[in-house]
């Protein structure tokens, strides 16, 4: 992708945004951040809403098995602050070495970014960034950033009662006929109503709703 693509993907249209998911946004990220990243969308208490990592493995098994997040100061970074800044310029404790393991792994340069959500509880989302072969320039951090806005503010809109009471039937494993029954509805019934669900969670599926419901406590 050419580099004035990058704020072509950022600027959409309305109808565009409400298509948006954020695996469809992973080629756009790795254009820029070509060693990986990782993103969270709507950080609740537990977890966020939706995520993506596109680290090494084994990078990503090392990190999870000896749980090196609580000290990794890249994600202390997002806790306190919000915004953007290369990995260079953050100065805080590293006692177990993190840093270091980032770089064994090819991710020797990066950016990290925090975006702070709107609303009486409002929710993160944030994002790690890597290259190998250089500093990412200020075109690209904010290109970087453009495109975790536009997925941030792509907030689900609230969910029907019928549509919640289908989806939570949903995740406890239900068939679509065990529902029609249960409701005394038609399949087809059923079915409409998982549709709109996913639409409003802007997932791609009934199931991805059901799963972006549950972690945002709607349930």
């Amino acid at each position: 992708m050419p580099r004035d693509c990058y704020f072509t993907v950022c600027r959409i249209t309305m109808e565009q945004h409400k298509l948006m998911h954020l695996s469809d946004m992973k080629g756009a990220f790795l254009q820029i951040a070509q060693a990986g990243f990782y993103v969270a969308l709507r950080l609740g208490f537990y977890s966020p809403e939706d995520e993506l990592n596109t680290f090494p493995d084994q990078f990503v098994e090392l990190y999870t098995a000896r749980g090196l997040a609580l000290q990794d100061p890249l994600m202390r970074w997002t806790f306190t602050n919000h915004g953007a800044l290369r990995w260079s310029a953050i100065d805080l404790p590293d006692p177990l070495g993190v840093m270091a393991r980032y770089r064994q792994y090819g991710m020797r340069y990066g950016a990290t970014m925090c975006l702070v959500g709107r609303g009486a509880v409002p929710k993160k989302s944030f994002g790690i960034f890597a290259r190998a072969d250089r500093e990412f320039t200020d075109a690209e951090i904010i290109d970087l950033r453009e495109l975790l806005t536009a997925l941030h503010v792509n907030e689900p809109q609230t969910l029907t009662e019928s549509q919640v009471e289908v989806l939570r039937m949903l995740s406890t494993g239900m068939r679509y006929k065990q529902m029609a029954y249960a409701l005394g509805i038609s399949e087809s019934a059923v079915k409409a109503r998982l549709k709109g669900a996913a639409q409003r969670m802007n997932a791609k599926t009934a199931a991805q709703a059901a799963s972006v419901a549950a972690s945002r406590g709607i349930l």
